[in-house]
């Protein structure tokens, strides 16, 4: 048996994690854009910056511009703290 190591079922995960949460996003949208709902966009937007975006920016900006580790964690969690506001004013619309 061979063992995976966890580097790579890390990568596996957030690409999952990553694709996922494009196909939700993609569904978000299409009924932001059937609807007309302003909502709808903040949550597609919302859904695509906690879901979606932090695979990139780990496996193609930081790697690109030299990010280091702390400087990588930085750049997710506000991706995830903008996805999270978006969603509550996508469920609260005020």
């Amino acid at each position: 048996m061979t063992a995976v190591d966890a580097g790579t079922l890390l990568f596996l995960t957030a690409a999952a994690t990553a694709l996922a949460g494009t196909a939700v996003t993609l569904t978000a949208y299409r009924g932001y854009h059937r609807h007309d709902s302003a909502m709808m966009r903040y949550l597609a937007v919302g859904i695509a910056l906690v879901a979606v975006a932090p695979f990139p920016i780990t496996y193609g900006v930081a790697p690109l511009v030299g990010f280091d580790d702390a400087t990588t964690l930085l750049a997710v969690l506000c991706a995830n703290v903008a996805g999270l506001l978006a969603l509550i004013y996508s469920l609260d619309g005020t």
